[in-house]
């Protein structure tokens, strides 16, 4: 493989020496490919990429890709390990800058979603709150915003960032993607596009800015984020990455600067939700109606009793609603689940 001798020691490939350097700090070091193209390995997990300077960038774009935010979501960490040895082994080349994250390795190398804390709930500045800023995932959390801001200042032509997840519940909708708010704005057409192409058909809007990743890098560095869900959680080496095509293909084109494709995607129009109602715990007397194996996109009945604690008690509407995400096992003041429903969209 060209290039890996210098830029991942002795370990195999990006993966491999980032799961054998989980608590190390090993100094950055940079590889330049035949073409002239750049890597720069950061820090554990994180590549800058920079094609070469006599290769046209054709939309003026750069792309943060980021996975393993939660350690256990294994599929997206194995694609783009796996575009990474592609391209060093000369399949294509490089056309936009990129900054590709594994985000959490200790979680990773130990199978595990977090070690201390949710580190998708730690970004947008979570990290320094009093009870999480002295954990390690909040220092990983912090050095990232830094690495990312530090990228977005680099490149300030059109900046995208997916932040891809496989989710630990079933789902309805295998595939789906979480748009960030971020008052004002509507997603573009051709971002609408880029999710059909990787096969993700169904789009929520989120109903207010939060802690993760995504929202950190919309808000802050003003890209065009989405965390993408791409089906649901196995162990290293057990995923089946032929349902993974859809988007290892499309995030090929991207990084290889070639045109969209001509031909429609299957279906042609994203299906579009909003959060009608956030669930929190809101203390002792929180009591919360819905089993913990439920789907996500579940769908209930106007008048179906959600949840409900000594001063309130929450029904569906007089439309159904869907659930994701539920989870009752967090701590006060955190999100239960989102309650939903359909928009009529063309694109979003």
């Amino acid at each position: 493989m060209l290039g890996n001798q210098n830029i991942f020691d002795v370990s195999s490939d990006w993966l491999d020496h980032t799961l054998s350097n989980v608590s190390s700090n090993p100094s950055e070091v940079e590889t330049e490919l035949p073409d002239g193209a750049r890597i720069i390995r950061k820090t554990v997990g994180v590549l800058e990429l920079h094609p070469s300077p006599s290769r046209p960038n054709p939309n003026n774009e750069a792309l943060i890709i980021s996975a393993g935010v939660h350690g256990n979501e294994t599929a997206p960490i194995e694609v783009l390990n796996g575009l990474v040895n592609e391209l060093l082994n000369g399949d294509w080349q490089l056309a936009c800058p990129l900054l590709l994250i594994l985000g959490n390795p200790p979680a990773m190398a130990a199978g595990e979603r977090f070690l201390d804390v949710n580190m998708n709930r730690l970004f947008h500045g979570a990290h320094n709150k009093p009870g999480y800023r002295d954990f390690p995932e909040a220092a990983r959390a912090r050095q990232l915003e830094a690495l990312c801001q530090s990228f977005a200042e680099a490149h300030p032509g059109a900046l995208s960032h997916y932040d891809l997840h496989t989710a630990i519940r079933p789902s309805h909708r295998e595939k789906f993607a979480l748009y960030p708010f971020v008052e004002g704005r509507q997603v573009p057409e051709g971002q609408c596009d880029f999710l059909l192409e990787a096969h993700v058909e169904t789009l929520l809007l989120q109903h207010k800015a939060g802690t993760t990743f995504s929202s950190f890098s919309s808000s802050r560095l003003g890209a065009e984020s989405f965390t993408v869900e791409l089906g649901k959680v196995q162990p290293f080496g057990q995923n089946d990455l032929a349902r993974f095509e859809g988007i290892r293909d499309a995030l090929r084109r991207r990084f290889s600067g070639k045109p969209a494709p001509e031909q429609k995607a299957p279906s042609d129009e994203l299906t579009v939700f909003e959060v009608v109602h956030e669930i929190l715990n809101t203390g002792p007397s929180f009591q919360f109606h819905i089993p913990d194996d439920v789907a996500n996109f579940t769908e209930y009945q106007p008048a179906t009793v959600i949840w409900e604690d000594a001063e309130t008690c929450y029904r569906v509407g007089e439309i159904p609603e869907s659930i994701v995400f539920p989870n009752r096992d967090v701590p006060v003041g955190q999100r239960v689940g989102l309650m939903l429903r359909p928009r009529k969209a063309s694109g979003a």
